[in-house]
């Protein structure tokens, strides 16, 4: 979540006069992340989420994204509904941005999980899998390897200023995707960004998952990969084993990995890796700095990619 287009007050209350949410009271934007710009609604029917979608997000995705909210919700995964006007549209436009209110989840996002915390996203996060499994609309992964490389195609001339060597470095991981990816395992919706901040909880249970906005197809398999990536490391870049044994036991006990699936988490961890040192690396080096967007440093990235290509067995990730 950020903040790219501010709203005015008054603007925003004709807006919301639209929508069955009450009057506005008070808002304030969300600095977290760099996708989206979001607000903090607080009326007199209670808080919501105001989202203005930027450039990133294809206005013609977000019928996917919002209905495959709603049929996760029916299915028991706890995630925030939009709000449907009282024409009965669900998408309006505020300054100038296609613009979606959603339901607010309460909870906390986690600066420290627990290994108790890591079992709990491991267990939504085969929920969710099994969830979308009959969801009807079909999305492709935009950020897969030719993804990948798109980015790094706008990126490559600058990285050695991040890390000395970098460019050769990921040019060699790039040819080796390109010829080992993984193929012909389980597939279906992933949320494909399950990072910390977007999964709350109360206390140790896990009260709601939220930001489907990278939602796509893609590897099962995958998604444990980027959790594990998001969630199972520490501040020094070392490999939590407690948390992973934790993450990986969790989503096994809903939806157990096959064997083809857990020989490939080593290449697919290392893939997530590169993906997000990738978007971070872009911003790092093309988003301005200042106002109320945050940055997210490349480096910590870089690392978890090194760590992946010396996995020589899955067990190292915490499989049994």
């Amino acid at each position: 979540m950020a903040v790219y287009t501010d709203v005015a007050e008054g603007e925003l209350g004709a807006f919301l006069k639209h929508y069955p949410v009450g009057n506005l009271l008070s808002y304030k934007g969300i600095a977290e992340g760099t996708e989206n710009s979001n607000f903090l609604l607080h009326t007199s029917s209670g808080s919501y989420i105001l989202t203005l979608y930027e450039k990133r997000v294809e206005k013609a995705d977000l019928p996917f994204f919002l209905g495959l909210m709603g049929h996760l919700a029916k299915k028991g995964v706890s995630c925030p509904l939009p709000v449907t006007a009282h024409d009965g549209s669900v998408i309006g436009t505020l300054a100038g941005r296609p613009a979606v209110i959603i339901t607010f989840l309460e909870g906390l996002s986690l600066r420290r999980p627990t290994s108790t915390h890591c079992g709990e996203v491991g267990k939504a996060l085969a929920a969710l899998h099994l969830a979308g499994a009959d969801f009807s609309m079909t999305r492709s992964n935009a950020l897969a390897i030719d993804g990948w490389r798109k980015l790094w195609n706008a990126a490559r001339d600058r990285a050695d200023e991040v890390e000395p060597g970098l460019a050769a470095e990921v040019d060699a991981d790039f040819a080796e995707f390109e010829r080992n990816w993984p193929k012909d395992l389980p597939q279906g919706i992933i949320h494909a960004d399950l990072f910390p901040d977007n999964v709350f909880f109360l206390g140790e249970k896990l009260s709601g998952l939220i930001d489907f906005y990278f939602a796509c197809d893609d590897l099962y398999a995958y998604d444990v990969a980027t959790c594990l990536n998001a969630w199972c490391f520490e501040k020094d870049f070392s490999f939590n084993l407690t948390k992973g044994k934790a993450l990986l036991a969790g989503y096994q006990s809903v939806r157990p990995l096959s064997d083809q699936e857990k020989a490939a988490l080593p290449m697919l961890a290392r893939g997530s890796a590169l993906r997000f040192m990738l978007t971070r690396l872009y911003d790092w080096l093309t988003v301005p700095n200042g106002g109320l967007v945050m940055k997210r440093d490349p480096t910590e990235y870089i690392r978890r990619m090194r760590f992946h290509r010396a996995i020589r067995s899955p067990s190292e990730y915490g499989l049994a």
